[in-house]
């Protein structure tokens, strides 16, 4: 056994070397390709503030499979990876030998599945080896569901494991904010013994901070890298598998459409497009950085309950850097660059949004006569709503 004095120098090298790595992954914000605005600079060295929180939660505090438990993952400020403004995104770590039990009510959200997925060359794991739908889970009368996750076949609810599973996420997207409920559930896995985790060593706790460390690194530098490629098509909307062909744990029963906006003051982007019948869809609005803006207090996303359509059924979005009092505002918080993103769930067809850039004192020329319009009062309901839904979606 190390003496006390080796062990504290051991120590105080694991903790200089997880802030040295930290401070190696600040390059990203200064990099040639990184929009010279000041606020998405800043924004970018936030992002990787604000990930280190996930990064542990994954990498260290949340990594054991045989004692998971279902923690969110984004919330109004912890954010990567195109997070859905309407979504309430929970997993665990697993394996694909142990047996897992997943008990709870399912709640009423809009959109709900459940994927098993394995690892991969993305920082959110490679591809998916099950997906269960809310209309296909078997629920009793009070709400109450129970799922069983392992590698031999169970009776009911039910996703099969393969040996290269490691993580169980649930999607939950809310349509009405105000109303939906969240789902209240548990994991245990059933194969594993009575014993607690095993306590914190030095090598475990150098490991994942290490493995945390690179984790904010290669994710961040993932999602911007591939917003850098949309930015040769811009206000094009491009579906992610069009761009990207590694395997991950993309959202199932719908492919998102993804557009690059770049926006100088004194423009504003018209968004066109007829949404088809479908189970869900939205729009999010967000940053080069991949992340939605502050959807507490700003317009960053509409969606199927949310949004004013015309008489016709067409939906027109506006993104200004001013309130133009149009009721499908995008408000892009002080950022020029960033990605919008539109998700068709349970849709027969995919329509592809249509944008059109124009000077902003001329945008009403360019307007549909019967574009819906919001007054400052009915914004400001508009927007104390959105807080009064985020507050019931987190409020665990």
């Amino acid at each position: 056994m190390q003496s006390d004095s080796d062990f504290d120098k051991r120590l105080g090298q694991v903790w200089e070397k997880f802030c040295d790595d930290l401070k190696s992954a600040g390059d990203l914000v200064l990099r040639d390709t990184t929009p010279k605005n000041q606020v998405t600079r800043a924004t970018g060295l936030r992002l990787l503030a604000r990930n280190i929180s996930l990064a542990l939660q994954f990498e260290l505090e949340n990594k054991d499979p045989e004692h998971p438990e279902l923690l969110h993952y984004f919330d109004p400020i912890r954010k990567q990876g195109g997070d859905n403004t309407d979504a309430l995104y929970v997993g665990a770590p697993i394996n694909g030998q142990e047996t897992y039990r997943i008990a709870g009510l399912r709640g009423t959200a809009r959109y709900f599945a459940v994927t098993v997925l394995e690892d991969g060359e993305t920082p959110w794991g490679g591809g998916v080896v099950g997906t269960l739908f809310g209309p296909d889970l078997e629920i009793g009368p009070d709400g109450h569901f129970e799922l069983i996750l392992s590698p031999d076949a169970h009776p009911g609810n039910w996703i099969r494991t393969t040996p290269g599973s490691y993580r169980v996420t649930f999607r939950q997207f809310f349509a009405d904010w105000e109303t939906e409920r969240p789902m209240d559930a548990v994991i245990e896995c059933l194969t594993a013994g009575p014993e607690p985790p095993p306590i914190l060593s030095l090598e475990r706790l150098s490991e994942g901070l290490d493995r945390a460390a690179n984790w904010v690194r290669v994710s961040t530098h993932y999602w911007a890298d591939k917003l850098d490629a949309w930015q040769a098509r811009p206000n094009e909307f491009i579906a992610f598998a069009e761009m990207e062909s590694a395997a991950i744990d993309a959202t199932p029963g719908g492919t998102p459409l993804i557009s690059y906006w770049k926006l100088p003051p004194g423009e504003a982007l018209i968004v066109r497009v007829r949404p088809p019948d479908c189970d869900y869809w939205n729009c999010e609005f967000g940053s080069y950085w991949w992340e939605t803006m502050d959807y507490r207090w700003r317009l960053s996303s509409t969606n199927t309950h949310q949004a004013a359509l015309e008489p016709d059924g067409m939906l027109t979005v506006v993104v200004s850097h001013d309130d133009p009092g149009v009721a499908n505002w995008l408000d892009p918080s002080g950022h020029e660059d960033g990605y919008l993103t539109f998700r068709w769930m349970g849709a027969q067809d995919n329509p592809r949004p249509v944008c059109s850039q124009v000077a902003r004192r001329d945008l009403f020329d360019h307007l549909p006569a019967q574009v819906p319009r919001l007054n400052a009062d009915q914004r400001a309901e508009q927007i104390a709503a959105r807080r009064a839904g985020v507050r019931k979606r987190f409020k665990g």
